[in-house]
């Protein structure tokens, strides 16, 4: 990857669209997660976040302050990231991570009120894992029984 690729997170925007609409993920990877154009209709409360390369989306997630969260942690002030994918045409570059590494400071900007994130990681999904690691998160030691499989409930700590 070229060091000035400027990697950033934003909300969702049309623009993004037609770039997110053409991600594609290879079989082994899909199993563990959704395409955005799979989760384009967010409910009150969720909240499509794109990863952009030089104002370009290559990665995509979603961010939850809904119900659903309780079901990962007792934390009334956290929020849920879900069905987190790295275009395949860009996979390999860094993206995931240097995004990744950026949700402290967005979380801080855009949701100040929340001061933690939680997610599932199929136990299976170690390149995910890993990717987690690295960039902060901790196994909470938490498991839920996933669509396929036993997942592992992971925690990003915001503070101030």
């Amino acid at each position: 990857m070229e060091h000035n690729t400027i990697v950033t997170l934003k909300h969702f925007s049309l623009e993004h669209l037609e770039h997110l609409n053409s991600f594609q993920l290879p079989k082994d990877q899909e199993k563990f997660t959704a395409l955005p154009n799979e989760v384009m209709n967010v409910k009150e409360g969720q909240f499509r976040i794109v990863i952009t390369s030089n104002d370009i989306p290559v990665g995509f997630f979603l961010l939850h302050s809904t119900k659903r969260v309780m079901q990962y942690t007792d934390n009334s002030k956290a929020m849920l990231l879900t069905a987190f994918s790295i275009n395949y045409s860009t996979q390999g570059q860094g993206f995931a991570k240097r995004g990744m590494l950026l949700l402290k400071a967005f979380i801080k900007k855009e949701f100040p009120t929340c001061n933690e994130i939680v997610l599932a990681v199929n136990h299976k999904n170690i390149p995910a894992q890993n990717l987690y690691n690295k960039v902060g998160f901790h196994d909470t030691g938490r498991r839920k029984v996933g669509v396929i499989g036993e997942q592992f409930i992971m925690s990003l700590l915001v503070t101030p």
